[in-house]
Protein backbone atom coordinates (compact mmCIF):
# COMPACT_ATOMS: atom_id res chain seq x y z
CA UNK A 1 0.00 0.00 0.00
CA UNK A 2 2.70 2.49 1.01
CA UNK A 3 4.58 1.99 -2.26
CA UNK A 4 1.44 2.92 -4.22
CA UNK A 5 0.90 6.07 -2.13
CA UNK A 6 4.53 7.21 -2.07
CA UNK A 7 5.10 10.40 -4.06
CA UNK A 8 1.39 11.15 -4.54
CA UNK A 9 0.36 14.71 -3.63
CA UNK A 10 -2.52 14.96 -1.19
CA UNK A 11 -5.08 16.18 -3.76
CA UNK A 12 -4.67 12.90 -5.69
CA UNK A 13 -4.99 10.85 -2.51
CA UNK A 14 -8.11 12.82 -1.54
CA UNK A 15 -9.65 11.97 -4.92
CA UNK A 16 -8.93 8.28 -4.31
CA UNK A 17 -10.74 8.62 -0.97
CA UNK A 18 -13.75 10.34 -2.54
CA UNK A 19 -13.87 7.79 -5.39
CA UNK A 20 -13.82 4.97 -2.78
CA UNK A 21 -10.64 3.49 -4.28
CA UNK A 22 -8.98 4.03 -0.89
CA UNK A 23 -10.45 4.22 2.60
CA UNK A 24 -9.40 6.61 5.34
CA UNK A 25 -8.54 3.58 7.48
CA UNK A 26 -6.29 2.07 4.78
CA UNK A 27 -4.51 5.39 4.35
CA UNK A 28 -4.02 5.87 8.08
CA UNK A 29 -2.86 2.30 8.69
CA UNK A 30 -0.36 2.56 5.82
CA UNK A 31 1.26 5.60 7.43
CA UNK A 32 1.15 4.15 10.95
CA UNK A 33 2.89 0.99 9.71
CA UNK A 34 5.48 3.01 7.75
CA UNK A 35 6.09 5.21 10.79
CA UNK A 36 6.56 2.24 13.12
CA UNK A 37 9.26 0.82 10.84
CA UNK A 38 11.05 4.09 9.95
CA UNK A 39 10.94 5.53 13.45
CA UNK A 40 13.33 2.86 14.72
CA UNK A 41 15.88 4.31 12.29
CA UNK A 42 15.21 8.05 12.41
CA UNK A 43 13.61 8.72 15.83
CA UNK A 44 11.40 11.34 14.18
CA UNK A 45 8.41 10.70 16.46
CA UNK A 46 8.59 10.80 20.22
CA UNK A 47 5.37 8.77 20.18
CA UNK A 48 3.27 7.23 17.41
CA UNK A 49 -0.37 7.90 18.33
CA UNK A 50 -1.87 4.92 16.50
CA UNK A 51 -5.11 4.57 18.47
CA UNK A 52 -5.78 8.32 18.30
CA UNK A 53 -5.18 8.32 14.52
CA UNK A 54 -7.45 5.32 13.94
CA UNK A 55 -10.33 7.02 15.80
CA UNK A 56 -9.83 10.15 13.68
CA UNK A 57 -9.75 8.01 10.50
CA UNK A 58 -13.09 6.42 11.41
CA UNK A 59 -14.65 9.88 11.78
CA UNK A 60 -13.06 10.90 8.46
CA UNK A 61 -14.56 7.91 6.66
CA UNK A 62 -18.03 8.74 8.01
CA UNK A 63 -17.76 12.26 6.58
CA UNK A 64 -16.47 10.96 3.24
CA UNK A 65 -19.37 8.47 3.04
CA UNK A 66 -21.81 11.34 3.59
CA UNK A 67 -20.14 13.43 0.88
CA UNK A 68 -18.92 15.93 3.49
CA UNK A 69 -15.13 15.60 3.07
CA UNK A 70 -13.24 18.45 4.71
CA UNK A 71 -10.26 20.44 3.36
CA UNK A 72 -7.54 17.99 4.50
CA UNK A 73 -9.78 15.00 5.16
CA UNK A 74 -7.82 11.98 6.48
CA UNK A 75 -4.47 13.64 5.70
CA UNK A 76 -1.79 11.89 7.84
CA UNK A 77 0.06 14.58 9.82
CA UNK A 78 2.86 14.68 12.40
CA UNK A 79 2.51 17.19 15.24
CA UNK A 80 5.55 18.72 16.93
CA UNK A 81 5.62 17.82 20.60
CA UNK A 82 5.29 21.43 21.81
CA UNK A 83 1.66 21.60 20.65
CA UNK A 84 -0.68 20.77 23.53
CA UNK A 85 -2.90 17.87 22.46
CA UNK A 86 -5.77 17.11 24.81
CA UNK A 87 -5.32 13.83 26.71
CA UNK A 88 -2.14 13.02 24.73
CA UNK A 89 1.29 13.29 26.37
CA UNK A 90 2.99 16.59 25.42
CA UNK A 91 6.58 17.00 26.63
CA UNK A 92 8.36 19.63 24.47
CA UNK A 93 10.95 16.78 24.57
CA UNK A 94 12.09 17.78 28.05
CA UNK A 95 12.39 15.73 31.22
CA UNK A 96 10.68 18.70 32.89
CA UNK A 97 7.40 17.78 31.13
CA UNK A 98 7.85 14.01 30.76
CA UNK A 99 4.49 13.35 32.50
CA UNK A 100 2.44 16.32 31.21
CA UNK A 101 -0.92 15.37 29.68
CA UNK A 102 -2.80 18.58 28.73
CA UNK A 103 -6.47 18.96 29.56
CA UNK A 104 -6.94 21.27 26.57
CA UNK A 105 -6.10 21.47 22.87
CA UNK A 106 -3.91 24.06 21.15
CA UNK A 107 -5.82 26.28 18.73
CA UNK A 108 -3.69 25.20 15.77
CA UNK A 109 -4.25 21.47 16.35
CA UNK A 110 -7.97 22.15 17.01
CA UNK A 111 -8.20 23.80 13.59
CA UNK A 112 -6.12 21.03 12.01
CA UNK A 113 -8.42 18.31 13.33
CA UNK A 114 -11.53 20.36 12.50
CA UNK A 115 -10.31 20.39 8.87
CA UNK A 116 -9.95 16.60 8.81
CA UNK A 117 -6.27 16.13 9.70
CA UNK A 118 -5.23 12.82 11.27
CA UNK A 119 -2.41 12.87 13.86
CA UNK A 120 0.01 10.00 13.25
CA UNK A 121 2.34 10.97 16.09
CA UNK A 122 3.98 13.60 18.27
CA UNK A 123 7.24 14.62 16.59
CA UNK A 124 10.62 14.70 18.33
CA UNK A 125 12.20 18.15 18.73
CA UNK A 126 14.97 20.08 20.44
CA UNK A 127 14.04 20.55 24.10
CA UNK A 128 11.65 23.52 24.46
CA UNK A 129 12.41 24.26 20.75
CA UNK A 130 15.94 25.42 21.60
CA UNK A 131 18.42 24.28 18.96
CA UNK A 132 19.13 24.00 15.25
CA UNK A 133 20.22 20.36 15.04
CA UNK A 134 17.60 18.33 16.95
CA UNK A 135 20.34 16.87 19.14
CA UNK A 136 19.00 18.55 22.32
CA UNK A 137 16.00 16.27 22.86
CA UNK A 138 15.54 14.33 26.10
CA UNK A 139 14.33 11.48 23.87
CA UNK A 140 17.45 11.26 21.70
CA UNK A 141 18.72 12.70 18.41
CA UNK A 142 16.61 12.86 15.27
CA UNK A 143 18.45 11.27 12.34
CA UNK A 144 18.19 12.84 8.88
CA UNK A 145 16.74 10.33 6.36
CA UNK A 146 19.44 11.47 3.88
CA UNK A 147 23.06 10.31 3.90
CA UNK A 148 25.98 11.95 2.10
CA UNK A 149 27.35 9.95 -0.84
CA UNK A 150 30.91 10.28 0.49
CA UNK A 151 30.27 9.34 4.15
CA UNK A 152 28.22 6.90 6.20
CA UNK A 153 27.85 9.23 9.20
CA UNK A 154 24.38 10.05 10.52
CA UNK A 155 23.38 13.63 9.75
CA UNK A 156 21.33 16.16 11.71
CA UNK A 157 17.79 16.82 10.52
CA UNK A 158 17.99 20.47 11.57
CA UNK A 159 16.14 21.97 14.48
CA UNK A 160 14.22 22.55 16.45
CA UNK A 161 11.50 20.96 14.30
CA UNK A 162 13.80 18.20 13.01
CA UNK A 163 11.39 15.41 13.90
CA UNK A 164 8.55 17.06 11.97
CA UNK A 165 10.79 17.50 8.91
CA UNK A 166 12.29 14.00 9.06
CA UNK A 167 8.82 12.47 9.42
CA UNK A 168 7.77 14.06 6.11
CA UNK A 169 11.07 13.26 4.36
CA UNK A 170 10.90 9.60 5.44
CA UNK A 171 7.23 9.25 4.34
CA UNK A 172 5.98 8.81 7.89
CA UNK A 173 3.26 11.43 7.22
CA UNK A 174 2.11 13.64 4.32
CA UNK A 175 2.61 16.89 6.21
CA UNK A 176 3.54 18.04 9.68
CA UNK A 177 3.35 20.91 12.13
CA UNK A 178 6.51 22.58 13.37
CA UNK A 179 7.14 25.88 15.11
CA UNK A 180 9.57 28.55 13.96
CA UNK A 181 11.23 31.01 16.35
CA UNK A 182 14.41 31.89 14.47
CA UNK A 183 14.39 29.37 11.62
CA UNK A 184 13.21 26.16 13.26
CA UNK A 185 10.96 25.21 10.32
CA UNK A 186 13.03 26.55 7.41
CA UNK A 187 16.37 25.08 8.52
CA UNK A 188 15.10 21.48 8.91
CA UNK A 189 13.21 21.84 5.62
CA UNK A 190 16.43 22.77 3.82
CA UNK A 191 18.33 19.87 5.44
CA UNK A 192 15.67 17.25 4.61
CA UNK A 193 14.50 18.24 1.11
CA UNK A 194 11.04 19.30 2.26
CA UNK A 195 8.96 22.49 1.93
CA UNK A 196 8.93 24.48 5.18
CA UNK A 197 6.72 27.53 5.72
CA UNK A 198 6.77 30.09 8.53
CA UNK A 199 3.71 32.34 8.16
CA UNK A 200 3.51 35.96 9.32
CA UNK A 201 3.74 36.42 13.09
CA UNK A 202 0.08 36.70 14.13
CA UNK A 203 -1.29 34.64 11.25
CA UNK A 204 -1.73 31.52 13.45
CA UNK A 205 -2.62 31.38 17.13
CA UNK A 206 0.11 30.56 19.63
CA UNK A 207 -2.44 29.40 22.21
CA UNK A 208 -1.45 25.95 23.44
CA UNK A 209 2.04 26.01 21.90
CA UNK A 210 4.55 25.62 24.74
CA UNK A 211 6.38 28.96 24.74
CA UNK A 212 10.05 29.56 24.03
CA UNK A 213 10.21 33.24 22.95
CA UNK A 214 6.73 34.74 22.78
CA UNK A 215 7.44 37.65 20.41
CA UNK A 216 9.07 35.29 17.87
CA UNK A 217 7.34 31.87 18.11
CA UNK A 218 5.03 31.05 15.24
CA UNK A 219 3.36 27.86 14.01
CA UNK A 220 4.78 26.44 10.79
CA UNK A 221 4.18 23.59 8.35
CA UNK A 222 6.13 20.98 6.40
CA UNK A 223 5.08 19.04 3.30
CA UNK A 224 6.53 17.40 0.20
CA UNK A 225 5.18 20.18 -2.05
CA UNK A 226 3.94 23.74 -1.76
CA UNK A 227 0.29 22.86 -2.52
CA UNK A 228 0.05 20.44 0.39
CA UNK A 229 1.84 22.97 2.62
CA UNK A 230 -0.64 25.64 1.51
CA UNK A 231 -3.61 23.41 2.32
CA UNK A 232 -2.34 22.80 5.86
CA UNK A 233 -1.52 26.49 6.38
CA UNK A 234 -4.98 27.57 5.22
CA UNK A 235 -6.47 25.03 7.64
CA UNK A 236 -4.59 26.24 10.75
CA UNK A 237 -4.72 30.01 10.16
CA UNK A 238 -7.26 32.43 11.56
CA UNK A 239 -8.16 34.61 14.51
CA UNK A 240 -8.20 33.30 18.08
CA UNK A 241 -9.39 35.41 21.00
CA UNK A 242 -7.14 33.35 23.31
CA UNK A 243 -4.03 34.90 21.72
CA UNK A 244 -3.74 38.70 21.85
CA UNK A 245 -0.99 38.64 19.16
CA UNK A 246 -3.21 36.79 16.66
CA UNK A 247 -4.51 39.16 13.97
CA UNK A 248 -8.25 39.33 13.38
CA UNK A 249 -8.32 38.56 9.67
CA UNK A 250 -9.53 35.79 7.39
CA UNK A 251 -7.19 32.86 6.66
CA UNK A 252 -5.06 33.43 3.53
CA UNK A 253 -6.29 32.26 0.14
CA UNK A 254 -3.10 30.48 -0.84
CA UNK A 255 -4.16 27.85 -3.36
CA UNK A 256 -5.70 30.36 -5.78
CA UNK A 257 -2.32 32.15 -5.98
CA UNK A 258 -0.35 29.03 -6.91
CA UNK A 259 0.09 29.11 -10.68
CA UNK A 260 -0.60 32.83 -11.12
CA UNK A 261 1.79 34.86 -13.27
CA UNK A 262 4.66 36.84 -11.72
CA UNK A 263 5.17 38.91 -14.88
CA UNK A 264 6.29 42.45 -14.06
CA UNK A 265 6.91 41.64 -10.39
CA UNK A 266 10.26 42.20 -8.67
CA UNK A 267 12.58 39.89 -6.75
CA UNK A 268 15.04 41.47 -4.29
CA UNK A 269 18.58 40.10 -3.81
CA UNK A 270 20.09 41.50 -0.59
CA UNK A 271 23.84 42.07 -0.84
CA UNK A 272 24.29 41.37 2.89
CA UNK A 273 23.27 37.72 2.39
CA UNK A 274 26.07 37.08 -0.13
CA UNK A 275 28.58 35.55 2.29
CA UNK A 276 31.90 33.89 1.41
CA UNK A 277 31.19 30.77 3.47
CA UNK A 278 28.03 29.72 1.57
CA UNK A 279 28.29 26.26 0.00
CA UNK A 280 28.88 26.47 -3.76
CA UNK A 281 25.84 24.33 -4.59
CA UNK A 282 23.59 26.81 -2.76
CA UNK A 283 25.20 29.75 -4.61
CA UNK A 284 24.65 27.94 -7.93
CA UNK A 285 20.99 27.21 -7.20
CA UNK A 286 20.37 30.83 -6.19
CA UNK A 287 21.69 31.88 -9.62
CA UNK A 288 19.41 29.33 -11.27
CA UNK A 289 16.43 30.61 -9.27
CA UNK A 290 17.13 34.16 -10.45
CA UNK A 291 17.06 32.94 -14.04
CA UNK A 292 13.82 31.00 -13.47
CA UNK A 293 12.18 34.19 -12.22
CA UNK A 294 13.51 36.20 -15.17
CA UNK A 295 12.19 33.53 -17.56
CA UNK A 296 8.79 33.83 -15.85
CA UNK A 297 8.74 37.59 -16.48
CA UNK A 298 9.99 38.96 -13.16
CA UNK A 299 12.74 41.51 -12.65
CA UNK A 300 15.76 40.96 -10.40
CA UNK A 301 16.60 43.96 -8.18
CA UNK A 302 19.68 44.37 -5.98
CA UNK A 303 18.69 45.60 -2.53
CA UNK A 304 20.36 46.35 0.80
CA UNK A 305 19.27 45.31 4.29
CA UNK A 306 22.00 47.23 6.14
CA UNK A 307 21.30 46.01 9.68
CA UNK A 308 21.43 42.30 8.76
CA UNK A 309 24.85 41.81 10.36
CA UNK A 310 23.38 42.69 13.77
CA UNK A 311 20.46 40.26 13.45
CA UNK A 312 22.00 37.15 15.00
CA UNK A 313 23.22 38.92 18.16
CA UNK A 314 19.91 40.78 18.44
CA UNK A 315 17.93 37.56 18.08
CA UNK A 316 19.88 35.66 20.72
CA UNK A 317 19.54 38.51 23.23
CA UNK A 318 15.77 38.81 22.76
CA UNK A 319 15.11 35.06 22.44
CA UNK A 320 17.12 34.10 25.53
CA UNK A 321 15.55 36.93 27.57
CA UNK A 322 12.06 35.73 26.68
CA UNK A 323 13.07 32.10 27.29
CA UNK A 324 14.32 32.94 30.78
CA UNK A 325 11.02 34.68 31.50
CA UNK A 326 8.83 31.91 30.04
CA UNK A 327 10.69 29.04 31.67
CA UNK A 328 10.69 30.62 35.14
CA UNK A 329 7.34 28.89 35.74
CA UNK A 330 8.95 25.43 35.65
CA UNK A 331 9.96 25.04 39.27
CA UNK A 332 8.35 21.77 40.38
CA UNK A 333 5.60 23.72 42.13
CA UNK A 334 3.61 25.59 39.49
CA UNK A 335 4.60 23.43 36.52
CA UNK A 336 6.78 20.49 35.68
CA UNK A 337 8.28 17.41 37.27
CA UNK A 338 9.41 17.80 40.89
CA UNK A 339 12.73 16.32 42.05
CA UNK A 340 13.38 16.47 45.78
CA UNK A 341 15.15 14.54 48.49
CA UNK A 342 14.37 14.25 52.19
CA UNK A 343 15.52 17.31 54.08
CA UNK A 344 15.50 19.60 51.01
CA UNK A 345 14.49 23.19 51.63
CA UNK A 346 12.14 24.90 49.19
CA UNK A 347 15.15 26.48 47.45
CA UNK A 348 17.01 23.14 47.35
CA UNK A 349 13.99 21.48 45.70
CA UNK A 350 13.77 24.13 42.97
CA UNK A 351 17.52 23.96 42.27
CA UNK A 352 17.46 20.16 42.17
CA UNK A 353 14.38 20.12 39.91
CA UNK A 354 15.77 22.60 37.40
CA UNK A 355 19.27 21.13 37.57
CA UNK A 356 18.08 17.61 36.72
CA UNK A 357 15.14 18.37 34.42
CA UNK A 358 16.56 21.03 32.07
CA UNK A 359 19.11 20.04 29.42
CA UNK A 360 22.41 21.82 28.77
CA UNK A 361 21.19 24.10 25.95
CA UNK A 362 18.07 25.15 27.87
CA UNK A 363 20.18 26.01 30.92
CA UNK A 364 22.59 27.97 28.73
CA UNK A 365 19.77 30.09 27.29
CA UNK A 366 18.08 30.65 30.64
CA UNK A 367 21.38 31.85 32.15
CA UNK A 368 22.08 34.10 29.13
CA UNK A 369 18.56 35.52 29.25
CA UNK A 370 18.71 36.15 32.98
CA UNK A 371 21.99 38.00 32.48
CA UNK A 372 20.68 40.34 29.76
CA UNK A 373 17.55 41.07 31.82
CA UNK A 374 19.46 41.85 35.02
CA UNK A 375 19.18 45.42 36.31
CA UNK A 376 22.83 46.18 35.59
CA UNK A 377 22.72 44.96 31.97
CA UNK A 378 19.11 45.54 30.87
CA UNK A 379 19.86 48.85 29.12
CA UNK A 380 23.09 47.66 27.51
CA UNK A 381 21.62 44.50 26.04
CA UNK A 382 17.86 43.96 26.01
CA UNK A 383 16.77 47.55 25.38
CA UNK A 384 19.42 48.03 22.70
CA UNK A 385 18.43 44.76 21.04
CA UNK A 386 14.81 45.91 20.83
CA UNK A 387 15.92 49.13 19.12
CA UNK A 388 18.06 47.20 16.61
CA UNK A 389 15.11 44.86 16.01
CA UNK A 390 13.09 47.88 14.91
CA UNK A 391 15.89 48.93 12.53
CA UNK A 392 15.98 45.42 11.01
CA UNK A 393 12.18 45.49 10.53
CA UNK A 394 12.47 48.95 8.92
CA UNK A 395 15.09 47.59 6.49
CA UNK A 396 12.55 45.06 5.24
CA UNK A 397 9.75 47.66 5.08
CA UNK A 398 11.95 49.88 2.90
CA UNK A 399 12.98 46.95 0.70
CA UNK A 400 9.38 45.91 0.09
CA UNK A 401 8.64 49.36 -1.34
CA UNK A 402 10.88 48.30 -4.25
CA UNK A 403 10.31 44.52 -4.51
CA UNK A 404 7.57 41.91 -4.07
CA UNK A 405 9.66 39.10 -2.56
CA UNK A 406 13.23 38.60 -1.38
CA UNK A 407 15.38 35.61 -2.40
CA UNK A 408 18.15 34.36 -0.07
CA UNK A 409 19.89 31.17 1.01
CA UNK A 410 18.10 29.24 3.77
CA UNK A 411 21.39 27.96 5.19
CA UNK A 412 25.07 28.36 4.40
CA UNK A 413 25.56 24.59 4.06
CA UNK A 414 23.64 21.31 3.65
CA UNK A 415 23.07 19.01 6.64
CA UNK A 416 26.15 18.25 8.74
CA UNK A 417 27.09 15.16 10.74
CA UNK A 418 25.80 14.66 14.28
CA UNK A 419 28.54 15.81 16.65
CA UNK A 420 30.39 17.75 13.95
CA UNK A 421 29.51 21.13 15.49
CA UNK A 422 30.01 21.15 19.25
CA UNK A 423 30.67 24.86 19.77
CA UNK A 424 27.38 26.67 20.59
CA UNK A 425 28.44 29.70 18.49
CA UNK A 426 28.92 27.48 15.42
CA UNK A 427 25.46 26.05 16.05
CA UNK A 428 23.90 29.53 16.43
CA UNK A 429 25.46 30.56 13.10
CA UNK A 430 23.17 28.04 11.38
CA UNK A 431 20.42 30.64 11.87
CA UNK A 432 22.33 33.41 10.08
CA UNK A 433 19.93 33.67 7.11
CA UNK A 434 16.69 32.86 8.92
CA UNK A 435 16.63 35.12 12.01
CA UNK A 436 16.30 38.54 10.27
CA UNK A 437 12.86 37.72 8.84
CA UNK A 438 11.82 36.22 12.22
CA UNK A 439 12.76 39.45 14.02
CA UNK A 440 10.60 41.34 11.52
CA UNK A 441 7.73 38.83 11.85
CA UNK A 442 7.63 38.19 8.07
CA UNK A 443 6.30 35.14 6.20
CA UNK A 444 9.00 32.99 4.61
CA UNK A 445 9.53 29.60 3.05
CA UNK A 446 12.35 27.20 2.30
CA UNK A 447 11.85 25.38 -1.01
CA UNK A 448 13.97 22.34 -1.99
CA UNK A 449 15.78 22.92 -5.29
CA UNK A 450 18.32 20.12 -5.73
CA UNK A 451 21.36 18.41 -4.27
CA UNK A 452 24.92 19.27 -3.28
CA UNK A 453 27.96 17.54 -4.83
CA UNK A 454 27.63 14.77 -2.22
CA UNK A 455 23.90 14.24 -2.78
CA UNK A 456 22.47 16.20 0.15
CA UNK A 457 19.32 18.34 -0.24
CA UNK A 458 19.63 22.08 -0.86
CA UNK A 459 16.89 24.59 -0.06
CA UNK A 460 16.56 28.29 -0.81
CA UNK A 461 14.48 30.88 1.05
CA UNK A 462 11.78 33.30 -0.06
CA UNK A 463 10.64 36.16 2.18
CA UNK A 464 7.46 38.21 1.60
CA UNK A 465 5.93 41.24 3.28
CA UNK A 466 3.59 40.82 6.27
CA UNK A 467 0.40 38.85 5.57
CA UNK A 468 1.42 38.36 1.94
CA UNK A 469 1.57 34.56 1.96
CA UNK A 470 -0.24 34.58 -1.40
CA UNK A 471 2.76 36.14 -3.18
CA UNK A 472 5.12 33.88 -1.25
CA UNK A 473 3.43 30.80 -2.70
CA UNK A 474 3.12 32.39 -6.14
CA UNK A 475 6.91 32.75 -6.39
CA UNK A 476 7.57 29.41 -4.68
CA UNK A 477 5.53 27.74 -7.40
CA UNK A 478 7.98 29.00 -10.05
CA UNK A 479 10.89 27.51 -8.10
CA UNK A 480 9.09 24.21 -7.50
CA UNK A 481 8.10 23.76 -11.15
CA UNK A 482 11.52 24.79 -12.49
CA UNK A 483 13.61 22.80 -10.00
CA UNK A 484 11.38 19.69 -10.29
CA UNK A 485 12.95 18.40 -7.06
CA UNK A 486 12.55 14.67 -6.51
CA UNK A 487 13.41 13.33 -3.06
Amino acid sequence: MMQELKGLPYHKIKQLLIDKELSAMELTNAYIEAAEVANKKYNAYREITAEYAINQAKASQERIDKGQALKIEAMPIGVKDNYCTKDVLTTACSKMLENFIPGYESTVTSKLFASGGVMIGKANMDEFAMGSSNTNSYFGDVINPYKASDSDRDLVAGGSSGGSAAAVAADMCLGSLGSDTGGSVRLPAAFTGTVGVKPTYGRCSRYGIIAFASSLDQAGVFAHNITDAGLILESISGFDENDSTCKDMAPPDILSNIGKSIKGMKVGIPKEYQKDNVNQAIVDYLEKAKQWFVDAGAEIVDISLPNTNHALATYYIIATAEAASNLARYDGVRYGTRIEEQGDSFQDMIERTRGECFGVEVKRRIISGTYVLSASHFGDYYQKAQKVRRLIANDFTNAFEKVDVILTPTTSNPAFAIGEKSNPIDMYNNDLFTVPASLAGLPCMSVPVGFSHNKLPVGIQLIAKSYDEGNLFKFANIIEKSANFKS
